[in-house]
């Protein structure tokens, strides 16, 4: 692959997003990563402003109590990550000085922290020469290096194969990370790649006349899933100013009572939300 043609293109094209900017932490780094985990930019960008002005350090954010952070959270999805953040906050406030680690397995131990994250925090906030590999990276590769229109599952081959991509100077391999990623979200997309727009002269997935994926896609529905279940009971609470009853939950999900003793059920497990003695129901930390 052609680094250099890589690395101009996105010194040039590069999108402006906030977390890129000078001045930015690594605890502002990591917010954006887990928010814009199978979350798009724009929903996140506003979102990510608010937090970085209300919880600049670790500290701030681990002194709030768990159901502001999870109301902050918004419409974002997967809310569990803003508790696995704040759990984050804490460990860093009180074991790391307020600040974000820069080695990978010390990052790995964090909560919340998987192998993507903390390559990513590694590399975009500390600038390390380390493989940064989520799906649009591995689709890149699959294409312009194997030649194939899928990358199919994750395998542990997919951090060896991206690191030997990586130019060995340390500055611009970090760029070349950031490349990868923006090559795969605007360009070498999965529906529709735009390959007259792509920077690199050679790709063995064009060489190969385009073949068709082999990969059969899931499509995720959300209308009337547990998931979408979820979300309403959770709005509900969001918007009140304290525990309510459980009618006001059944309310919110008629469709199906199962389901909502389900979605009940599985929200409670998750330590999203608390029942208070009396039998209220609350975000977590606000049934008291």
């Amino acid at each position: 692959m052609d680094s250099d043609a890589l690395i101009d293109w996105y010194r040039e094209t590069a999108r402006d997003l906030p977390w890129r900017r000078p001045g930015v932490t690594a605890w502002q780094i990591l917010m954006s990563e887990i928010m814009l985990q199978q979350t798009p930019v724009v929903r996140v960008e506003p979102i990510w402003r608010e937090w970085v002005a209300r919880w600049p350090v670790p500290s701030a954010m681990a002194a709030a109590p768990q159901g502001e952070v999870l109301r902050a959270w918004g419409k974002l999805g997967y809310p569990r990550r803003a508790l696995r953040l704040h759990e984050c906050a804490r460990v860093l406030a009180e074991v790391h000085g307020d600040e974000v680690p820069t080695d990978v397995d010390v990052l790995l131990s964090l909560p919340g922290i998987g192998a993507y994250t903390a390559r990513a925090v590694a590399c975009f906030a500390y600038g390390q020469r380390v493989p940064v590999v989520d799906t649009n990276v591995r689709r890149v590769v699959a294409r312009a290096v194997h030649g194939r229109a899928e990358a199919g599952n994750p395998a542990n081959r997919d951090l060896t194969e991206t690191e030997a991509l990586l130019p060995a100077r340390v500055d611009r391999a970090a760029v070349m990370s950031a490349a990868l990623m923006e090559l795969g979200a605007l360009i070498c997309t999965a529906r529709t790649p735009d390959c007259e727009r792509c920077p690199l002269p050679r790709c063995a997935w064009i060489s190969a006349g385009r073949p068709a994926s082999d990969v059969v896609r899931r499509v995720q529905k959300y209308e009337g899933t547990d998931r979408q279940a979820r979300g309403r009971l959770l709005d509900v609470l969001r918007d009140a100013s304290g525990p309510v009853e459980r009618v006001r939950l059944d309310l919110a999900w008629t469709r199906d009572p199962g389901q909502r003793d389900r979605a009940l059920d599985s929200l409670l497990v998750d330590g999203l939300i608390e029942q208070t003695p009396d039998g209220l129901f609350a975000l977590a930390g606000e049934g008291s």
